[in-house]
């Protein structure tokens, strides 16, 4: 038997481009009425210890204590930001906003409608990309509520959970609170200079070195480079490797969110139109910024995060 939080909440659309759904947010109780209602219950949530920071899953269990059949979706506020991953078995989800720089999430329960009476359990995936540790911790403000279908507004229950930091040596014992960084720490290094050579077409084209490294463990979901002052004529053409577009002026660092401590390197692929003059074309700067929900973050120390270099045009020899 699952014990009711005692409270219940109101649904808030907040006005996402990525929202697939819609989202609650706390507010005063409200029955669900229309016959429609459901229970959620949660289990615990613990994060192992992995090659890639910690990992771990929390089991959800949704029951349908309406009069009809319905479908019914559940609204995760990570406790770790940057954390949540997907559903298993696997369900549509879409982001909604920040709550205290936490993702909230809202997802459909797996599944076909739910019968009155019907229980069904599922999980959802959590990653903490920080460094394991030799000690236990433990994370406060995870939150999961349960709406009902047939496009109630209603929420009907809600509980909330701990993320438990498992210690590399495998104990729960003795937590001490986790701390997440609210600061970005990167930077970014490139040769001094690129080489554009000509090429059957009349343009230019080269590669240039770069290095972006990342500490700490602050919510990311990339980082992102902006090209200053590049020479007339000359464009951002892409990355080796690339996994996202680049548009002239600027690209996305490959490879997705960062570890902490990771080192990352590639080649920014550069070009230069037909037409342009061989020799010394100017100096380019490369400008590193941290993204997270669209905000960009700052960094504990900008200087690091600028990095110039010179372009040359040759003919081929």
């Amino acid at each position: 038997m699952t014990t009711r939080t005692g409270r219940r909440l109101a649904t808030v659309l907040l006005g996402s481009a990525t929202a697939l759904l819609a989202f609650a947010a706390p507010a005063a109780a409200a029955p669900a009425g229309g016959g429609l209602d459901a229970d959620v219950s949660v289990g615990r949530l613990v994060l192992d210890p992995t090659e890639r920071g910690y990992r771990g899953d929390l089991p959800i269990t949704v029951t349908n204590l309406g009069r009809v059949d319905t479908y019914f979706s559940v609204t995760i506020v990570e406790p770790v930001a940057g954390s949540i991953g997907n559903l298993s078995p696997d369900s549509p989800c879409g982001f909604q906003g920040l709550q205290d720089n936490r993702r909230v999430v809202n997802c459909l329960v797996p599944g076909p409608n739910l019968k009155p009476g019907e229980r069904r359990t599922f999980s959802v995936a959590f990653q903490a990309l920080t460094t394991p540790r030799d000690v236990a911790m433990t994370a406060t403000g995870g939150q999961v509520s349960v709406n009902v279908g047939d496009g109630s507004p209603e929420v009907a229950d809600g509980e909330s959970f701990v993320a438990r930091f498992r210690s590399t040596s495998g104990s729960l014992r003795n937590p001490v609170p986790y701390v997440q960084d609210s600061q970005a720490r990167a930077s970014i290094t490139t040769a001094g200079a690129a080489t554009l050579v000509r090429q059957e077409d009349g343009s230019y084209q080269g590669r240039l070195p770069v290095t972006v490294r990342w500490s700490g463990d602050a919510a990311h979901d990339f980082l992102y480079v902006d090209a200053t002052s590049l020479p007339a004529g000359v464009a951002i053409w892409g990355t080796d490797p690339q996994d996202l577009p680049s548009f002239f002026t600027n690209f996305v660092v490959p490879g997705g969110r960062f570890m902490a401590g990771e080192e990352r390197s590639f080649d920014v692929l550069l070009r230069a139109e037909p037409g342009t003059t061989a020799g010394d074309l100017g100096s380019v700067t490369f400008e590193l910024s941290t993204r997270w929900d669209s905000i960009a973050v700052a960094d504990a120390d900008p200087a690091d995060n600028a990095a110039t270099f010179n372009v040359t045009a040759a003919d081929a020899s």
